[in-house]
């Protein structure tokens, strides 16, 4: 092919594209890039033999679709290497927030309005439930102690401390666990 046989686009198309498509596909792996590819390096070869005669056309060619393919791989490398890298620090800000979670302790974090709530709940109470219910979680008494103490039945001690459990549950129902 040289410039004075007024070789024309649709020639060098038909002639060569298949073979620059099959070539190009064969490096990217990819069906519209490679047509991309193809297309450029055919328009490239046609002005190149409107300019000056090229003595092996296909070669010419092939260096293209080369060079062209090698420009598509390396800027796949870095696109790759970049979403690598969000990546990893993707996975790094998940694993940070698993170890914060994990270390964690939901009873700490609302230690203080559970201890508002039970004492606020605790001075709803009737003095008699009251006094009973601390010497029995808090001054680690037992009924029949407490009982002898105050001149109760044990029945009585017992109704009494249910009666201020089932209380503390509704109040304390968002942070006990089921």
């Amino acid at each position: 092919m040289n410039h004075s046989s007024g070789v024309t686009f649709r020639t060098i198309y038909e002639r060569l594209y298949r073979k620059a498509f099959v070539f190009a596909k064969s490096y990217t792996h990819n069906d519209w890039i490679a047509e991309d590819i193809a297309a450029e390096a055919l328009v490239r070869l046609w002005e190149q033999t409107r300019v000056k005669e090229i003595e092996n056309p296909e070669a010419f060619l092939f260096a293209v679709l080369r060079n062209k393919a090698l420009d598509f791989l390396k800027h796949e490398i870095i696109k790759e290497e970049a979403l690598s890298r969000l990546a990893s620090r993707q996975a790094e800000d998940l694993q940070l927030r698993i170890s914060m979670l994990e270390a964690c302790n939901p009873a700490e974090v609302f230690e203080t309005e559970i201890q508002k709530i039970l004492a606020e709940t605790l001075a709803r109470f009737p003095g008699q439930t009251r006094r009973i219910f601390e010497m029995s979680q808090f001054g680690d008494k037992s009924n029949k102690e407490i009982a002898r103490e105050l001149g109760l039945s044990s029945k009585s001690i017992e109704y009494h401390i249910t009666k201020a459990l089932k209380i503390l549950r509704i109040a304390l129902r968002d942070y006990l666990s089921t």
